[in-house]
């Protein structure tokens, strides 16, 4: 009989977990009982995705505020702190700021306008055009700021950045003084001492910093890169891929994830004698048109992933082949012929006519995107998604 499904994804319900619990049993656990109680078989090439923020809970990757100060400290001494380029976010860096500023005794805080690197606006283009200010060349002071835009709250979480995070400084104790401007070397003006908070182009930005004069540069992952006084830590990320855990504490990205998707997948091949994929993923990589915010505050999409999972499709696009190849054939004719085409097709369709259109991004991205809409960051309970034919084609 033909299928008449194609791919298939599937939110998992599992315990919550503390630290110190398996992660492996319990992902295999919850794969197992799914697939008994909603009567579907697993099969070679499945999928199953596991949201980091479980394997972080299951390691007890957590810091303190304190802890995050004491390193803060340890690299910038009594400096002004420049801290550049953060993402507007009361989960993912409201934390981070108040460890900082613990650990400091004034701080530079600049913003990049009007958004952030991930999206969230502090004001809108339009505003931009009719105030004839260029953020590529315009540096502002927060007098000037609000001499011409005023107050803005972000519109779906109603919170006005600048001043929360000016707050934030302020109640640990440091002084704060607020900057706007996308150039990276405007900071070196107040401060020669950088910290700075971007994620996806921190390298370029710390490059920039360094080659006019910048004395002290630091990134989010030089900071926990290593255990302070018994703390969590990434030694690849360091505080890059954080969110809040309680008023004095931060969850770090889990660390060491390649021993667990291996694991997993070994441990269902074992009961299953089926080779299943296992990637662990955090934000998935897509835009809000409303609210104009990337998800992507992660510093990776996935941080590991089995083998199978490795490289980008390669697809055809149908509607190319059916209005071009094969214009003149219809119905089942010319599903026979796609189905030929698609079975003959070259292993690397880089570059050929036939495969425009298709998303040119790694399957760990498109897959962590679809595990990542599908269990959600709020109640939904369903932190292991698993995912049935997405390797599947029209001649299946």
């Amino acid at each position: 009989m033909e299928r008449t499904v194609g791919t298939v994804t599937r939110g998992l319900r599992c315990p919550i977990i503390n630290e110190g619990d398996s992660i492996e049993n319990i992902v295999v656990d919850s794969v197992l009982n799914a697939s008994k109680h909603e009567q579907f078989s697993i099969q070679d090439n499945d999928i199953v995705a596991i949201t980091e923020s479980i394997v972080a809970r299951a390691q007890g990757n957590y810091a303190s505020i304190d802890q995050i100060a004491k390193d803060i400290k340890a690299k910038f001494g009594d400096d002004t702190i420049g801290v550049i380029f953060p993402i507007l976010s009361r989960n993912r860096f409201s934390n981070i700021l108040k460890g900082i500023a613990r650990g400091a005794k004034k701080i530079v805080l600049m913003l990049s306008y009007p958004s952030d690197e991930v999206g969230n606006h502090l004001i809108s283009l339009d505003l931009l055009d009719e105030k004839g200010i260029n953020p590529w060349t315009d540096t502002l002071t927060e007098v000037q700021f609000r001499e011409l835009f005023g107050f803005e709250k972000h519109r779906f979480t109603g919170v006005d950045y600048v001043e929360y995070y000016k707050e934030l400084i302020a109640s640990e104790g440091a002084e704060c003084e607020v900057i706007f401007s996308q150039k990276p070397k405007t900071i070196l003006t107040y401060t020669k001492s950088v910290l700075t908070c971007d994620i996806h182009t921190r390298y370029r930005t710390k490059r920039i910093l360094e080659q006019n004069g910048a004395e002290k540069v630091y990134t989010l992952d030089d900071i926990l890169a290593t255990s302070v006084d018994g703390s969590g830590f990434n030694e690849n990320y360091g505080l890059l891929g954080s969110n809040k855990s309680t008023e004095e504490g931060v969850k770090l990205f889990p660390r060491n994830c390649q021993p667990v998707v291996d694991r997993i997948q070994e441990m269902l091949k074992e009961v299953t004698g089926k080779q299943v994929e296992v990637m662990v993923y955090g934000d998935g990589a897509f835009k809000d048109p409303v609210g104009k915010i990337w998800e992507l505050a992660d510093p990776v999409v996935s941080p590991a992933f089995t083998s199978g999972l490795e490289g980008t499709p390669n697809e055809v696009k149908l509607k190319y082949l059916a209005d071009n190849n094969f214009s003149d054939l219809r119905g089942e004719a010319l599903e026979e012929a796609i189905k030929a085409h698609i079975n003959q097709k070259d292993d690397d369709l880089t570059g050929a006519m036939e495969a425009q259109g298709t998303t040119p991004r790694q399957l760990t991205d498109l897959i962590g995107s679809l595990a990542d809409l599908t269990s959600g960051s709020g109640d939904k309970g369903t932190p292991i998604v698993y995912i049935q034919g997405y390797f599947d084609n029209f001649t299946k």
